[in-house]
């Protein structure tokens, strides 16, 4: 069993940055990929990017080159560094676990822990 919070949100002016954090419970967290997705208001849960147990990171193409996520296994963290912000990434963050040392691809479904999201809002 796998716990995630994140942390970090708020309120940023378009071409601001963030970062947001996730903590993870569990003594096998580095074998786990870590996924971040979003949410906008009427819209469905979408990728934003992943970092797998191997450290290869993957991204949604609406946010490559201005996202980075890393992780840091020691401390059981993973993180969404957000620049170059614009007023369409306004969307509630969610971080999310796929264990057994796969590739976990971009599916919702792929992932089988999920923490309870935190608000980033871009202004223009």
């Amino acid at each position: 069993q796998v716990q995630l919070v994140e942390s970090g949100g708020g309120l940023v002016q378009a071409g601001g940055s963030l970062r947001l954090s996730c903590a993870a419970s569990g003594r096998t967290f580095s074998s786990y990929a870590m996924g971040w997705f979003r949410q906008a208001p009427g819209k469905d849960r979408e990728f934003v990017g992943s970092i797998q147990w191997t450290g290869s990171t993957y991204y949604a193409d609406s946010v490559k080159g201005r996202f980075t996520i890393s992780r840091d296994n020691a401390k059981n963290m993973v993180y969404l560094q957000l620049n170059s912000l614009k007023p369409e990434d306004t969307a509630v963050y969610y971080c999310a676990a796929h264990g057994g040392r796969t590739f976990s691809g971009s599916a919702l479904s792929s992932y089988d822990y999920w923490g309870q999201g935190t608000q980033v809002t871009v202004s223009s």
